[in-house]
């Protein structure tokens, strides 16, 4: 089984989040994730990642996907070395880790160039 793999800067600004969910979208539909209802859990994973990359990172940032059969990743780095922590929700937000927590079978950080890379693994993608 080959291994699919894109990667891209994320264009920062206020619509990065938007931009890059259709972006990733579009390339696992090319790929032949079709699935409607996993497809809706990816776009959340993304945005989260990528809102939490814009708004709390530093630097450039850059996702990658990588798929094989069932399994997606997505991953999402940037220039900060803070690693993020799950919080519990207040009015300015706190929500977005538990959102791919629910919605991932893993997620972690790592190191990546002076900075963080945060990996999501998604669930498997549905046999149809």
């Amino acid at each position: 089984m080959s291994t699919l793999t894109a990667h891209f800067d994320v264009p920062i600004g206020p619509d990065s989040p938007r931009t890059t969910r259709k972006a990733v979208l579009g390339i696992l539909t090319v790929w032949g994730y079709t699935d409607e209802s996993w497809a809706d859990d990816v776009a959340v994973v993304v945005s989260e990642l990528v809102t939490n990359a814009v708004q709390h990172g530093a630097g450039a940032v850059l996702l990658e996907i990588e798929a094989y059969g069932p399994q997606v990743v997505v991953s999402v780095a940037d220039g900060s070395a803070v690693v993020p922590r799950r919080r519990e929700p207040d009015g300015r937000g706190g929500r977005g880790l538990m959102l791919v927590e629910a919605l991932t079978t893993r997620w972690h950080v790592e190191e990546h160039q002076g900075g963080k890379r945060v990996r999501a693994e998604l669930r498997p993608y549905p046999r149809g």
